[in-house]
């Protein structure tokens, strides 16, 4: 241990290397470091001196050392530090294109289609959706129908006192003259405005059935019946399938009497001038006699008619229609379960068989645009062909006077 104490102090004897001048404050740290490594006594032995001076040697020395690296760290040139990173920003999703936003009051915006959707009965599917086109600036939805130029409509009779609403409503149909009739009606009417106000531009008379949530019903049914049609409130009952949405204020199976005609009363007031009502949708709730019967109940009570849709075999409308004395007739055929023009042509070929066979034949369609296509065509061949044309009421009449059931 002695001998390495000795090689140690040797070594702090050398004297030091040529360097450089240092600059300023490094300079004055090294001359202070030499002034402590000379005050230490080295002329004698290390070993000769007192064991405290020996310690006090060492950490002279040590002192120095720590001085001369601190110096050397000052003359090495220091480069600057980089500046801070500018921070991440995540790049924000692209907005949906304004015309494809709806924005709603209070609620979540969300994507909405390029059309309006059209309500489906339960028996047909929505028109498919026509390629863009760019059309014209459209008139006013209030001139629109102002400017169809509509036949004169045929003079109500008198009414008479105690006369039931669906004759006194009833549109006066042409004298059949022993020939078979055919009454059409369109159903699902007022949500879809533009198909709606072109089926109304039909010759007439047709019988018109309107959902009543649709909006602008009195503008519509007036335009309906100054051309000379006849009008049906459709009211939305329960379907089979959990899957299709019969609309706000439907009558469902298992509601009880009372909310049951609180939503049909709903209905009933949302237009005036028809002569009854027909079911929308309504597989479920029209076969089971219970829920039934307080709306035919209803139905007798204000003098209307009911025509049964059909939508299901089961229904239990007309037995319960004919039970209790309420005027009924029925659906024969439906136009439009393919909504195909030549599946169309063809059912209405069945209706033409239907009215030959029967002597009269009731038709129901849907504001469809193959459906409006092919009867704008077909309607005009009825008289040649030996048909004629009548309201839905002239056939719950003939099934009356005759104790058909329709």
């Amino acid at each position: 241990m002695d001998e390495k104490l000795e090689d140690f102090v040797a070594l702090l004897r050398r004297p030091p290397p040529v360097t450089p001048p240092l600059p300023g404050r490094a300079a004055v740290a090294v001359a202070e470091a030499r002034r402590a490594r000379l005050a230490v006594p080295l002329s004698r032995p290390l070993l000769a001196l007192p064991v405290p001076g020996r310690w006090l040697a060492l950490g002279g020395s040590a002192a120095a050392v720590a001085v001369i690296a601190l110096a050397a760290w000052l003359m090495l040139p220091h480069r600057p530090a980089p500046p801070p990173a500018a921070p991440v920003v995540a790049a924000a999703a692209p907005l949906p294109s304004p015309e494809r936003v709806v924005v709603v009051p209070g609620k979540i915006t969300l994507p909405f289609p390029p059309s309006e959707p059209e309500e489906q009965s339960e028996m047909t599917a929505p028109d498919p959706a026509p390629a863009p086109e760019p059309p014209p600036a459209p008139a006013p939805e209030s001139t629109r129908l102002a400017a169809l130029p509509p036949p004169p409509p045929a003079p109500r009779p008198p009414a008479r006192q105690g006369e039931p609403a669906w004759l006194r409503f009833a549109v006066p149909a042409p004298p059949a003259e022993g020939k078979p009739r055919i009454a059409v009606v369109i159903d699902d009417l007022g949500l879809d405005k533009k198909r709606s106000e072109r089926t109304i531009t039909l010759p007439g008379p047709l019988t018109l059935s309107f959902l009543p949530y649709a909006s602008d019903l009195p503008r519509l049914t007036e335009a309906a019946h100054r051309a000379g049609h006849e009008l049906l409130v459709h009211v939305p009952m329960e379907p089979m399938s959990r899957a299709e949405d019969m609309g706000p204020n439907g009558l469902a199976v298992g509601l009880g009497a009372e909310e049951v005609l609180r939503r049909l009363r709903w209905d009933l007031e949302r237009f005036d001038g028809y002569v009854g009502i027909n079911n929308h949708m309504g597989s479920r709730f029209t076969s089971d006699a219970a829920s039934m019967k307080p709306v035919m109940a209803e139905l007798k009570a204000r003098g209307l008619l009911f025509l049964d849709s059909r939508t299901i075999g089961s229904s239990a409308g007309v037995e319960l229609a004919r039970e209790l004395g309420v005027p009924h007739a029925a659906r024969d055929v439906f136009l439009d379960n393919d909504m195909s023009a030549t599946a169309v042509a063809a059912e209405l070929a069945e209706v033409e068989q239907v009215a030959r066979h029967h002597g009269s034949a009731v038709a129901i369609g849907h504001p469809h645009d193959a459906t409006l296509d092919q009867l704008s065509a077909w309607l005009a061949t009825l008289p040649a062909k030996g048909f004629v044309l009548v309201p839905v009421s002239a056939i719950v009449k003939s099934h009356m006077a005759g104790g058909g059931t329709g």
